[in-house]
């Protein structure tokens, strides 16, 4: 990596994971302020979109390693956690007393943070940026799928026509006839809030502020969770993994449930404690799960929920999206003006709560 020497007004961004020449232009057009310093031959190949960890089995040799560092030891910002390793991110915070901010590919990159053991001093020191709102859009569509085979008894049909059973007929759930409660209302609850809300479902959000979201009827604290469960027919988690939210729904929640409800996680498999949850789809206290975030990924293979008759897994695929890579460089130069016009950044990594 290669790069001109720092420049009054301007910004020095270490490309620290994978972008395409194509991005690269796509920032440079939106912010002409920013220096790019990229050398493709130091990151590792994508295997799919938006795959910023790249190939595995792709490793530098000591001296790209030596030439990957110097260039985030002099840069301004960075553009991904280096090989997000949170090592890696300690590493290079440590090494540039001059870094002002590092943003990070993924929506709960907060948990990244956390992960680096930054001193107090450290984390006053950069600012961090995640990519929250990107994946709004995909993740929405998938908890609406969720939702919808949930009311549409797609275990029952699957099985019906694997077995090749003509059964009699049944009234089948009716979306706009439900409340779903959306937990957690930031740029992905806003988006499964008002896809449900297209649908005519009644919308039940939580926030710990008072807030107004379009499409949400009403908006209760975290902590009444438990108490408005009996009243919904199914929970959409998009909240992010904190020590706040670890477990949230576990057995208490689902004890309080109205019988048969759906659950769809596409926040973070901490939220959710799995061995309760088996419990309450054995119970039919959860009727139907579809789930694309699990509390160890990959889902281990002795996990009851790979063969669980009301289950639907994907492997944290839902929010991928060919767009994905444009919309974060859309994000990181926009946030880029901010930084250097004195303004407050987008999906500013709360250092505390780490969200």
């Amino acid at each position: 990596m290669t790069g001109q020497d720092r420049v009054p007004g301007r910004l020095r961004v270490a490309v620290a994971a994978p972008l395409s020449e194509e991005n690269c232009a796509r920032i440079q057009e939106l912010e002409p302020r920013i220096d790019l310093v990229v050398d493709r031959s130091l990151l590792p190949p994508m295997r799919w979109p938006a795959d910023f960890a790249g190939d595995p089995a792709w490793q530098r040799t000591p001296q790209q390693q030596r030439a990957y560092e110097a260039a985030l030891d002099a840069a301004d910002a960075l553009y991904g956690i280096p090989d997000v390793d949170p090592a890696a991110l300690a590493r290079a915070v440590r090494a540039n007393p001059r870094l002002r901010w590092v943003h990070t590919m993924a929506a709960g990159g907060g948990g990244q943070v956390k992960a680096a053991g930054l001193r107090t001093d450290e984390l006053d020191r950069v600012l961090f940026t995640t990519s929250a709102g990107v994946h709004g859009r995909p993740l929405a569509e998938f908890a609406v799928f969720g939702v919808l085979a949930a009311a549409k008894d797609l275990p029952r049909l699957t099985r019906q026509q694997r077995n090749h059973e003509w059964s009699g007929r049944w009234t089948m759930g009716q979306v706009n006839q439900q409340t779903v409660m959306v937990l957690g209302l930031g740029g992905i609850g806003r988006s499964v809030a008002a896809a449900l809300h297209a649908l005519g479902a009644t919308v039940i959000g939580t926030s710990r502020r008072n807030v107004g979201v379009p499409g949400v009827s009403t908006v209760v604290h975290p902590d009444r969770i438990t108490e408005v469960a009996p009243t919904v027919d199914a929970v959409v988690n998009t909240l992010p993994g904190t020590e706040a939210t670890e477990h949230l729904l576990g057995k208490r929640f689902f004890d309080a449930v109205r019988p048969g409800a759906a659950l769809v996680n596409v926040g973070r498999g901490s939220v959710v404690d799995e061995a309760a949850l088996v419990d309450a789809l054995d119970s039919g206290r959860i009727g139907f799960a579809a789930l694309d975030v699990f509390e160890t990924e990959p889902l281990p293979a002795h996990s009851p929920l790979w063969d669980h008759a009301r289950v639907l897994l994907s492997p944290h695929t839902a929010a991928l999206d060919t767009a994905e890579d444009r919309l974060i460089a859309e994000l990181f130069a926009a946030n880029a003006t901010r930084l250097l016009d004195g303004q407050s950044l987008i999906n500013r990594v709360n250092t505390v709560e780490f969200y």
